[in-house]
């Protein structure tokens, strides 16, 4: 056993610990930036998949977002009570959801998006562009395996 308890013994030197707290902090910004539209960073994603696309069942939104189906209807629950978001039964299958946004809802991810971005931008402020383009060139890399 080794007695050296220097830069070994630095929890930043490991790669769970660093994603783990950088995740802590972009979240933290996001959501601080959201906060005054009563949104929340989980929120936002929700929006971006919804905005971005066809209507979509909460099962669709909840795979798209590798969240639990549990998880997603607490979210859509919460979105649909603030008006951002309608759930409506698929006239083709009526055992299902559909889910869009409101015309609330869509200023809401507009804005949102704005702020978001501005929080995003304020987190990599201290790398370079290029290096915060390989950052998330690598973490796709890495979440794609």
């Amino acid at each position: 056993m080794s007695t050296d308890n220097s830069a070994a013994a630095d929890p930043r030197d490991l790669l769970g610990y660093l994603l783990k707290h950088a995740n802590l902090q972009l979240t933290a910004l996001t959501d601080a930036a959201l906060e005054h539209l009563g949104i929340d960073s989980k929120d936002f994603g929700t929006l971006r998949v919804l905005a971005h696309g066809e209507p979509a069942s909460q099962l669709q939104v909840a795979r798209k977002l590798s969240v639990d189906r549990t998880t997603m209807v607490a979210v859509l629950d919460e979105l649909e009570r603030k008006g951002i978001v309608v759930r409506r039964p698929d006239p083709a299958d009526r055992r299902r959801n559909i889910v869009e946004l409101t015309d609330q809802g869509q200023r809401a991810f507009d804005a949102a998006q704005a702020a978001y971005q501005d929080a995003e931008n304020a987190f990599l402020a201290p790398v370079s562009p290029s290096a915060a383009d390989q950052l998330r060139r690598t973490l796709r890399d890495l979440l794609e395996h």
